[in-house]
């Protein structure tokens, strides 16, 4: 039987609740707070010998670690850190500065890259001395090279740029000299949320330029704006703070922690007597300065910002034993000169303005450091008014670019074995420039005056020309060029140079006019080469005996030269033997009538003549270099791959006498040349004549335009080099403008500069093209038969001469020209190829022979050669 069923289980208890900490709180306040300190005393007890010296610790070491890793992160944004001079073009945009300071901004890094190693920033410096104004931009080596200097470009354009390593913005003391130096920083006395003024009727640079003028020697002066772009919350605590411009608050943490602690007399609307908010809205001008001011927050707060710190330091230069009298006034000195560059900021004064705060470390090292730890926000507006180049033209001792840097179009060749080098272009996109071979048939023209670059290209090209083999004929009044270019050439061309030198003691080739070609055109050369050097003293009648004379000796058998002219119109009896074999009726006829004048009358006819041939031919490097024979010289050889260098420097051989071997050497070019007219145009090498001071070498009876015409079917570059325009008579200025169509230009005077920017408008102008620098030149190259805009660009320097290298060419030279003249048939035989010619000079005579010991009028006759002795 079962019993009665178990009573239910009693529901379980909950455990009464106790609300943890915060229900002992709310039960015994007192107790737990007393709980509390009882364990933290216990604690502190136990732990406190170890805890309280390592916490003292950290905190001692968290300081300096931290103030280690700044200083390490500047030493990585300061290293390899670089300057860039800024050269002002003639026209700088005022819209300038806001467009580098804007493109900059790219400079902002991201947030992890600024907690490693830090946001780098720049510096634009002014630096000021006795000559003048210098504009400095300084790059950290964290940024990547050519960035900036392509933005200062893309701002200003025109404008030069010169990279170099950093520098102190003052020069160090010289040595036996101390120096005594001032400085401070310029700060934003306001909040910086207020912007200062950038608008100005005229540059405000003008003021702090003007401020340092007149620094003597030994003074100099500096003025420095670093500036780092911000992000947007260095924004957005810049635009907290300004809310706070109108309630009588600090914009800072701790000035209002102070506000608290010492309350003092309202600041806010409050301060102008009203107890309600809106009170300053019923006080119109506490309401519109409030408006103004909001706006200009607002309009500072468009767009990107920088931080920026103004540095400014005065250094002036003291004998080491100066007493003390000398540095306190050369310090009052200083002080002056600094007082004034701050001043000068006073013109930025509008919703803010700049104080100065004494720089309490040493001036010399912070202006070197260029440390940028916190500055004031500056819109870029702001900061491009006190950092651009300036824009007036008058500001007085700026260094300024010369010329705008132009960049070449695109296309233009580089340098390589199809191109003749040129140099480099002077922009920040710095690459070679090089004239293609078959563009350069189109010719080139180059002015430049002494010392501006231009025998550097000329040499540059001719050994282009060298090292690939192609022809090349120079003539070089002057001599250096020819001798920078032997010190140059390579020992395996050696074997294809023909060199004239009228300086030098050996014996010269022989490159006879009278010899070889056809008679007419020979004789036309030579007598227009006389008839142009001498057209002041050359009449109709003297151009009628030479000519006549001329074709006479071109129709006896053998080989004649200039030496025998004098001969034939003095001696009868030469003349009779000579003239016996004449048969055109014209010259004879000439003959006639000369043999019937008296004496008296010859002379008279005569005289003008032979008072030139013998000044001419009195010379010996003349006689051995054109009156010795045949001719050693080859010139389609030459045009074939040969080089041939005509050195006859004025002061060695006169003006005249130069102009006239350099324009017959012309004349024997121009033969070869033409005389191309039988090889096929696909055999013909290219080939080079250069001519310098070309104005006294064109002396040929032809126009210039035809001959570049011809020049260019035959694969003949002609470069035609002077100094100025006025150098050229009207008709060959105007052949070498319309037909060598490639230009070149180097520094020129104001009148040049005017006719030549017709060829370089618009990318370079009359003020461009007159203020050219030292090997820098304008140029305009004919790019597959169509001409290229104007650019400018650099010559290269030549590289280092070869120690003795010209003497071994010259060497070589002689050696090859003494075998010419050995296996020449009539040619002068010689010992030695380092013969030394004969000083002394002896008239030409009948006492002077051929090598065959016989006159040419006791040789046998020739077939007679008709010819027109007046033809004009």
């Amino acid at each position: 039987m079962s019993g009665p069923p178990p009573p239910p289980a009693p529901p379980p208890i909950a455990p009464p609740f106790t609300g943890g900490p915060i229900g002992d709180y709310l039960r015994d306040p007192l107790g737990t707070v007393q709980d509390l300190f009882d364990t933290v005393a216990g604690w502190a007890s136990v732990w406190g010998p170890l805890l309280v010296p390592a916490l003292a610790l950290v905190g001692a070491a968290a300081p300096a670690g931290h103030r280690r890793w700044m200083r390490r992160r500047h030493d990585r944004l300061v290293g390899d850190a670089r300057q860039i001079t800024m050269l002002a073009p003639p026209d700088v945009d005022p819209a300038g500065g806001e467009a580098l300071w804007s493109n900059l901004v790219g400079l902002l890094r991201p947030a992890w890259r600024r907690t490693v190693s830090g946001q780098p920033h720049l510096g634009c410096e002014y630096l000021f001395s006795d000559t003048g104004v210098t504009i400095r931009l300084w790059v950290p080596g964290s940024v990547p090279p050519g960035m900036v200097e392509r933005a200062i470009e893309a701002a200003w354009p025109g404008a030069h740029t010169h990279t170099g390593p950093a520098e102190s913005p003052l020069p160090t003391p010289r040595p036996g000299r101390r120096r005594v130096m001032t400085g401070a920083e310029l700060r934003l006395a306001r909040p910086e949320a207020l912007p200062i003024r950038t608008d100005f009727d005229a540059d405000p640079i003008r003021a702090l330029i003007g401020a340092a003028t007149g620094l003597r020697p030994h003074e100099h002066a500096c003025v420095q704006v670093l500036a780092r772009p911000v992000t947007g919350a260095r924004v957005a605590r810049a635009r907290l703070a300004a809310r706070r411009l109108h309630s009588g608050t600090s914009p800072s943490v701790v000035g209002r922690l102070l506000d608290l602690l010492t309350p003092g007399m309202p600041t806010g609307p409050r301060a102008s007597g009203s107890r309600t908010p809106g009170a300053a809205g019923r006080n119109p001008q506490t309401s519109l300065e409030h408006s103004a001011l909001n706006r200009a927050v607002i309009g500072k707060e468009h767009g990107s910002q920088y931080e920026t710190v103004v540095r400014y330091a005065v250094a002036l230069e003291l004998h080491a034993d100066a007493d003390e009298h000398s540095r306190r006034a050369a310090l009052d000195v200083a002080r002056g000169r600094a007082h004034a560059l701050a001043a000068s900021f006073a013109s930025y004064t509008e919703h803010n303005r700049y104080t100065r705060i004494r720089i309490r470390r040493h001036v010399d090292a912070v202006l070197t450091g260029r440390r940028l730890r916190r500055g004031d926000l500056l819109s870029i507006p702001e900061l491009a008014a006190i950092a651009h180049l300036p824009t007036d033209d008058s500001v007085p001792g700026l260094h300024r670019a010369g010329a705008r840097a132009v960049a070449p179009p695109p296309g233009i060749a580089a340098p390589g074995p199809d191109s003749k080098p040129l140099g480099n272009s002077d922009t920040n996109h710095e690459r070679p420039i090089a004239l293609r071979v078959p563009d350069a048939r189109h010719h080139l023209h180059v002015i430049g005056a002494t010392g501006s670059g231009k025998s550097t290209l000329l040499a540059t090209m001719i050994l282009a020309d060298i090292d690939t083999g192609r022809g090349v004929v120079l003539i070089d009044p002057k001599g250096d060029l020819v001798t920078d270019i032997l010190s140059r050439m390579p020992a395996a061309a050696a074997d294809r140079v023909v060199l004239f030198d009228a300086d030098s003691k050996t014996v010269p080739p022989c490159l006879n006019p009278l010899h070889g070609g056809e008679t007419d055109l020979t004789v036309d050369n030579v007598v227009s080469v006389f008839r142009r050097v001498y057209s002041a003293f050359w009449g109709p009648r003297t151009d009628d005996v030479m000519r006549a004379a001329c074709l006479t000796l071109r129709t006896q058998h053998g080989v004649t030269t200039l030496a025998d002219l004098p001969r034939l119109l003095t001696d009868p009896a030469y003349r009779d033997r000579v003239t016996a074999a004449v048969t055109d009726p014209v010259l004879r006829g000439f003959w006639d009538w000369y043999d019937t004048l008296t004496d008296a009358s010859r002379s008279q006819v005569i005289s003008p003549l032979m008072n030139k041939l013998r000044a001419f031919l009195l010379r010996p490097f003349v006689r051995d270099a054109l009156a010795a024979g045949p001719s050693t010289v080859d010139m389609n050889e030459i045009l074939d791959g040969g080089i041939c260098l005509v050195r006859i420097p004025k002061g060695s051989l006169g003006e005249e006498t130069t102009r006239l071997i350099g324009s017959l050497t012309v004349a024997a070019a121009w033969q070869a040349t033409t005389a191309r007219a039988a090889t096929p145009q696909r055999l013909r090498r290219d080939a080079a004549l250069v001519i310098d001071e070309a104005h006294n070498f064109l002396n040929l009876p032809y126009p210039i335009e035809d001959m570049l015409a011809e020049a260019r079917g035959f694969r003949v570059a002609l470069t035609l080099a002077h100094q100025h325009l006025g150098q050229l008579p009207r008709e060959l200025r105007e052949g070498l403008s319309t037909n060598a169509r490639s230009k070149i230009f180097f520094n020129s005077g104001p009148e040049d500069a005017r006719e030549l920017s017709r060829h370089t408008a618009p990318r370079l102008g009359e003020h461009d093209l007159a203020h050219l620098g030292a090997f820098h030149a304008a140029a305009r190259l004919v790019l597959h038969g169509e001409q290229t805009e104007a650019f400018t660009l650099r010559t290269n320097p030549l590289p280092p001469p070869t120690p003795g290298r010209s003497r071994e060419i010259r060497a070589a030279a002689a050696s090859r020209q003494h075998r010419a003249r050995n296996n020449q048939p009539g040619g002068r035989p010689t010992a030695d190829p380092t013969q030394v010619r004969d000083v002394p000079a002896s008239p030409p005579g009948p006492s002077r022979r051929r090598p065959d010991d016989r006159p040419a009028a006791d040789r046998p006759p020739a077939p007679v050669i008709h010819g027109d002795p007046r033809r004009r």
